[in-house]
This record gives C-alpha cells, structure tokens and sequence, in this order.
C-alpha cells in the first residue's frame, strides 16, 4: 500500500467491511459485501476531492457484529505502520459497533497528530437512495482537512456520520434507521457539516507538545458489562460478577449511578472489589454522568468500593477497561486510571 506522490493529501482508506461496501444478493435479498474497486465505482465524486488515495481491505471484509479487540489491534498497526506516510487514515466500518471501535483506538493510538475517521452508512453506496456516498466522501474531507497553521484540523480518533463529526469517545449510535445515527450527548461535535464546515475550535483534541505516538495495541477482554434493572436477583448479580478470570466490569446504573440498596446488593459489589475486580459506575442514561453524592443509593455503591466512570459512554468505559488491563497494570492502577482521562473520553 504505497503512498501517492503529489502535492495532495495522502490518505489510506482501510475498509473494514459493514453496510457501506453492501451489494443485494440477487437470489436471496441479502446483503453481502463486495470489493472496494467495486465501491469506489459506485462513487466516482472521490476522484474529484484533489487527494491522493490508497486502501487497504480486509479479507474478507466483516459485518461489524464480529468486531473484536484482534480486529481493533489490526486496525491500530495499520494506522501505526502508515503513520509517516499518510496525512490522514479513514476507517470504513459497520454501525453497529463502530462507536466501540472508535472508543477502542483512541486509547490504543495515544498522542495523535493527525486524523483517524471512521464511518459508515445505513444504506449501501450504489442503492438509488443512500447515505454512503456522502459520507464517505465527507470522512475524506475531514481527514485531509488542514488548519491556518498547515497541521491537521483534526487530530484524533472521530466518527464522521450525516452532519456531524464526532469524538469517537464520547459517540453512541442512537437510531437503526435515522441517517444520523450517531450522536454524543455529553460533548458538543468537533465539526457541523452543512452547506460549510463549521470546526469547534475549541473542542479539538491536541497532544502535549512532548507526547510521542506511541501504539499499545494490546487489549484484555477479561471485563464485563452488568446491567442493572429493577427486580435484578441476588443469584444473576453474583454470575455477572463471578465469571472465572474476570478482572472487572461496568455497572449500568439508574440516573445519576444509583443502584439497589438492599444489603446482598452492596455485599456483593463488595466482596467483588475485594476479590481485586474493578468496578466502574455509568448511568444507563444517554446523556448525563454519575455523581455519586447526589443520592444516597449512588454514595452506597462508592463505600462498596465502586469508582465513578463520571460522563463516559458505555463504549469507552468498556474499552478503556480493557486498554487499562492490556497495558498490565493492577486493578487499583486500572481503578485510578478508570477516574482519569486518557483521551478526551471524559469530563472530572
């Protein structure tokens, strides 16, 4: 996958697979995938965008459904070997799991300087009615962006979908159907993309001066997500926090991160933190954060030795765990390191 020569951006598509690159079967109405010489002739509009293009594609390609932590670790030594000679990098991938992804290798791809752009569609490029070729086209744009100063407007992991581009870290996909699927609750978008492009300056997430690039592609899925719900049992609590080898797990609680009260409730998120599991608390909410003194049911669960996961997605707390753990630290390194913000991925 050599780089291109001109004067104009150097971007590497990799294209991961997902509904974007989707072609009915004749015979059975079902989509499946196709090449990407296939995808890139159903959107000519790409060689009009002045850039230098390259792609790399996975074989075969994959529904986002099967994306796991050796794919993200594909994606991220793609990234790391291109890193010199590409501008930027736009990952193709499916909806359903691209606000994990996304999550994913903004922990893997610490120190940033240049832009990481995942995105999809929810109609595949070639149909009569679609939403792949104009996003597509826009991730392209906003990975070969550059700022007054000749640097990359944007530099860090993103998610480009309908008008908004997003913080990958702080994105959820919202809707099945809608043509923006995406949102972020809790963080305002990097960019609105309208009739122009409208950067939130302040926003944008820069590197310290001295931070050097450096890739940590492994990943310990040992974790878990428990979520609670009201009429939760003693017995499905203690299997949820019992799985041979599990290292921790993230709580979905009520609102601003209550939970039940009941004394083998708290015993046994207390017996599970002194075990040595990480217990992290996110509201199921969509928007909003934990604030664990608000409410008594919320102080409960820090006594019994929960930490707050404050405004962090589901996706990113997961993930995050799991990038915590990989890098081989202890379960009160990864406990301290869950309250701290690594990527963007939270507010204190």
């Amino acid at each position: 996958m050599a780089a291109g020569t001109g004067t104009e951006p150097n971007l590497l598509i990799i294209y991961t697979g997902g509904t974007i690159g989707m072609v009915e079967d004749p015979a059975t109405h079902a989509l499946v995938p196709f090449d990407f010489e296939h995808l890139m002739e159903n959107a000519p509009k790409i060689g009009r965008l002045g850039c230098q293009l390259d792609h790399m594609t996975f074989t075969p390609p994959i529904d986002s459904s099967n994306m796991d932590p050796a794919h993200w670790k594909r994606i991220a030594q793609i990234i790391a070997q291109g890193y010199d000679r590409y501008d930027g990098f736009v990952v193709l991938h499916g909806t359903d799991t691209m606000a994990y992804t996304a999550s994913a290798l903004s922990f893997m791809l610490p120190n940033l300087r240049k832009p990481v752009i995942l995105t999809g569609s929810q109609l595949p490029i070639g149909e009569v009615r679609e939403d792949g070729t104009q996003n597509l086209i826009t991730a392209l744009q906003m990975a070969a962006a550059k700022g007054a100063d000749g640097e990359p407007q944007v530099q860090e992991v993103a998610i480009s979908f309908g008008r908004f581009l997003l913080r990958g870290n702080r994105s959820t996909k919202a809707s099945s159907t809608d043509f923006g699927a995406f949102r972020s609750f809790n963080f305002a978008p990097l960019a609105e993309m309208d009739l122009h492009f409208t950067f939130n300056e302040d926003k944008l997430l820069r590197a310290a001066v001295d931070a050097a690039f450096a890739p940590q592609y492994e990943m310990d899925s040992a974790v878990g997500v428990v979520f609670l719900y009201p009429g939760i049992t003693e017995a499905v609590l203690h299997a949820q926090l019992s799985v041979p080898g599990m290292k921790g797990a993230v709580l979905r609680t009520f609102g601003a991160g209550n939970a039940p009260t009941e004394p083998w409730f708290l015993e046994a998120l207390e017996d599970a933190a002194h075990a040595g599991k990480v217990l992290v608390n996110v509201t199921q909410c969509p928007a909003g954060g934990v604030e664990e003194k608000r409410y008594a049911t919320g102080d409960a669960l820090a006594r019994a030795g929960v930490v707050s996961g404050y405004d962090m997605t589901c996706e990113a707390a997961l993930t995050k765990m799991m990038h915590l753990f990989g890098r081989g630290h202890s379960a009160a390194e990864v406990a301290q390191g869950m309250q701290e913000p690594l990527a963007g991925e939270m507010t204190r």
